[in-house]
């Protein structure tokens, strides 16, 4: 007889210690990240400050960094860099987490979780509904806007150097400009 496999919930997150490190639940085991680089943060904070700067003022929804759960079920609870969450859907947001999908979700790869992010996430993001999906890469100096479409992502509002978002319409993204001078 096969025992099957211990699968954490939310409830065992939790109970993660305070060590600075990035502790997810996917599929009901744990993943932890250590502290990002000099080179993600300042994409964070690039990021951070062009969504921020688009929602607040008209008032469109909340932009959070980092950490801050998502949960999309009790065993997959991840904590993507920034997230958007409509303002049309601002009942999904608790103290320390979201219920459910947010509106969009970035990651900004870093050598550790860069598979992840563009494997498992991606998949995990579509499957719970994640409406728009950004990958950025500071060493590569890739940025990706993928919009869900049924089940699964694809690239939108690429036209040269500018990425359009497809959740926060009239939002343009220099991709030229988010990677210069990058540490």
């Amino acid at each position: 007889m096969a025992i099957a496999p211990t699968r954490l919930t939310y409830d065992d997150l939790q109970k993660m210690p305070d060590d600075g490190r990035r502790y997810e639940l996917i599929g009901g085991e744990i993943v932890v990240s250590p502290s990002p680089g000099l080179a993600h943060q300042e994409l964070v904070l690039r990021l951070t400050l062009l969504l921020h700067g688009f929602v607040d003022p008209g008032k469109l929804g909340r932009v959070i960094l980092a950490p801050f759960d998502v949960r999309l079920s009790e065993g997959d609870v991840v904590q993507p860099d920034i997230l958007f969450v409509s303002a049309a859907r601002l009942e999904i947001l608790r103290e320390n987490h979201t219920l459910g999908a947010p509106d969009l979700v970035v990651e900004v790869a870093s050598p550790s979780a860069r598979s992840r992010d563009d494997g498992e996430k991606l998949a995990l993001y579509a499957a719970a509904g994640v409406r728009e999906y950004w990958l950025a890469d500071p060493a590569a100096k890739e940025f990706r806007a993928l919009s869900l479409d049924a089940d699964r992502y694809r690239l939108i509002g690429q036209v040269g150097f500018t990425a359009r978002s497809a959740v926060l319409s009239g939002l343009e993204i220099d991709r030229a400009s988010l990677f210069s001078d990058l540490p």
